[in-house]
């Protein structure tokens, strides 16, 4: 079982969370989904919930801070110094939403836009490191962005968090990067594609790509891009029964 309980790497995608119009019913959704349990939901901090996985913290869940958006899923980066790497992302033409915020003794949290209207989060670890389970059944395996020009964003994330960029063959030509800050890649970042919607979006692990797709439908949520196998797994683009895009994703040895 993969796992960290330290503060991950400066420009690490280190957690994901979602933002709900209905908090029960995405506990439910998700919690059947992924196999998720729950803790967490204290009035001091919003009501903001901890999936936990095998008892290990996965993703987020809270209500919308803004009524009037749509629900759906962050993406956060870390960051060893909040104010610095916010001033980055306004010298590189970005926008910070919500100037870092201390959550308590859990960390600093950021919200920004890229300069094509990208939204994504920092998170400067406190007690809370982030996700602490990843890359099995459950848990985050990838993140990855969907640009209109991917060139402008590769400049822009690279300003930001020193990001290098590696091609990856894709079919239809389409232009695909992955993304690094000195190691192994961290997610991918490529072009618009009719399947796959704009901006930063999550993918999960599960055991069994066709039935996980089953059970979204089951609960009304929908399929964007069906089933397919490729070179790193069987993986599908689903949204959920309010609307938020994700993906999940078999690997080859699961199932």
């Amino acid at each position: 079982m993969p796992t960290r309980n330290t503060p991950w790497p400066a420009g690490t995608p280190c957690w994901v969370d979602y933002g709900a119009s209905d908090v029960d019913a995405a506990k439910d959704f998700y919690g059947r989904l992924f196999g998720w349990e729950w803790t967490g939901g204290d009035a001091a901090f919003g009501g903001y919930l901890n999936a936990t996985r095998n008892g290990e913290q996965a993703a987020g869940l809270g209500p919308l801070m803004n009524s009037e958006d749509s629900p759906g899923w962050t993406t956060y980066f870390a960051t060893d110094d909040s104010q610095a790497t916010a001033a980055r992302i306004r010298e590189a033409g970005g926008t910070v939403v919500v100037e870092p915020m201390e959550v308590g003794p859990m960390g600093t949290m950021t919200i920004a836009v890229d300069p094509q209207g990208n939204g994504f989060g920092l998170w400067q670890a406190g007690t809370h490191t982030g996700y602490r389970i990843y890359g099995e059944p459950g848990a985050l395996v990838w993140n990855e962005a969907a640009v209109e020009d991917p060139d402008a964003a590769r400049a822009f994330y690279s300003a930001v968090f020193g990001f290098t960029f590696d091609p990856i063959p894709m079919d239809g030509g389409m232009d695909y990067t992955t993304f690094a800050a000195g190691g192994d890649p961290l997610g991918g970042l490529g072009g618009v594609s009719p399947d796959v919607p704009k901006g930063w979006a999550v993918c999960f692990a599960v055991a069994n790509t066709d039935d996980s797709v089953a059970a979204v439908q089951a609960a009304g949520g929908k399929v964007l891009m069906p089933a397919e196998d490729t070179e790193f797994g069987r993986f599908a683009v689903v949204t959920d029964p309010w609307g938020a895009p994700f993906s999940v994703m078999q690997e080859p040895s699961a199932g």
